[in-house]
């Protein structure tokens, strides 16, 4: 399983229950097709950095969640047909973990090599 997080606008003037009913079959989404959910954010509606359609604002809501890609998928697409959705976005976290791994391991081989030489000593310092 890959971990994800996906933040996605709902429209502004959809209703607390509405939006409340929402978020929670996003969830019963990833859940039933095998993933779980670790954490639901609710940012609240905050204002847009551009217009999009017709809206200025609207409330973000951010799932951090470890699922398969055909569940990530089943997610996106139940997103894009959905008529609240002003805009979504899905990142893959694990890909970005795996590659500060891998940095650090070939530092860590570069300092090993980097090992001074049995003849030289240090400079001390002169009075």
């Amino acid at each position: 399983m890959r971990t994800y997080e996906i933040i996605f606008i709902l429209k502004p003037d959809l209703p607390e229950e509405e939006t409340e009913q929402f978020i929670s079959q996003m969830e019963t989404v990833v859940t039933s097709t095998g993933g779980s959910v670790h954490q639901v954010e609710k940012m609240g509606r905050r204002r847009l950095a551009y217009m999009v359609g017709k809206y200025r604002e609207g409330y973000y809501t951010l799932f951090s969640l470890e699922c398969e890609v055909a569940a990530v998928r089943e997610l996106e697409r139940r997103l894009r047909v959905a008529d609240p959705v002003i805009k979504y976005l899905t990142v893959r976290l694990d890909a970005q973990t795996k590659r500060l791994k891998k940095m650090q391991q070939v530092r860590a081989k570069k300092l090993a090599r980097k090992k001074p030489k049995p003849g030289r000593e240090p400079a001390a310092a002169s009075t």
